[in-house]
């Protein structure tokens, strides 16, 4: 639709009953229960925003998806850098933002949402590792509802975005994913202990590690979910 010659009017959204080739950072798949979860794509113009502050939409919409998660599952719920949505140490939901530049000015952006709700049967290698909110809640949810209020929050965000962004990074943080806790990672070089500390508005994470503050771009970190084995779960 963005593709053809009429204009796609700024917040449409469209929503898959079944997704059947889902993608996430860098040609990941994302598989998804026909019916059972929800798989949307959101249109905007965020052309107010620099082209190298375009991760605070990723922040704005990352809020807006936690704030609205949270009118569900009250505690647990984060964010974890730089695309996922996480329930505890499980991942719930995962988001994709394909952003349009033209020249030095941002034309458009498709932010790819997906929310794991309620499926229960996971491929095997991720039952450890995925987690959905009929899982959590040990009840079914309406699936229209719960996009409703993402889109609401994901609004209240993008205006705040447009309007007044001073504090949108705190409020981001405060929400992250072992946000000022010691945790073990892997980079190119070695793995290691370290804090995050801060997210660039560029979308780099700082981990201070020896006492240095290091950015890593996407792809360049793991998170390493059990450090007595190094066992690592890429980004």
């Amino acid at each position: 639709m963005v593709s053809n010659s009429e204009p796609l009017p700024e917040g449409t959204v469209i929503m898959a009953d079944n997704q059947y080739a889902g993608r996430g950072q860098q040609e990941n798949t994302w598989h998804a229960e026909p019916g059972m979860n929800l798989t949307a794509s959101l249109f905007l113009k965020p052309r107010f925003l620099p082209v190298d502050k375009q991760f605070m939409l990723n922040m704005a919409v990352s809020i807006g998806i936690r704030d609205a998660l949270r009118e569900f599952v009250t505690e647990n719920i984060s964010i974890k850098w730089p695309n996922d949505i996480y329930y505890k140490d499980r991942k719930l939901g995962g988001i994709l933002i394909e952003n349009s530049i033209v020249g030095s000015g941002y034309k458009s952006a498709i932010i790819g949402i997906g929310i794991n709700v309620n499926q229960t049967n996971f491929n095997p290698e991720q039952v450890k590792t995925a987690a959905s909110l009929r899982e959590i809640l040990q009840e079914d949810v309406n699936l229209m509802g719960l996009l409703a209020e993402i889109c609401k929050r994901i609004e209240v965000q993008y205006l705040r975005l447009k309007a007044n962004p001073s504090d949108m990074t705190a409020d981001y943080l405060s929400g992250l994913y072992r946000f000022q806790q010691i945790a073990a990672f892997k980079d190119s070089s070695d793995t290691f202990e370290g804090i995050i500390v801060d997210v660039s508005s560029r979308g780099q994470l700082i981990i201070e590690k020896a006492g240095l503050k290091v950015g890593y771009s996407f792809k360049e970190v793991e998170f390493l979910t059990n450090p007595a084995h190094w066992v690592n779960e890429k980004l």
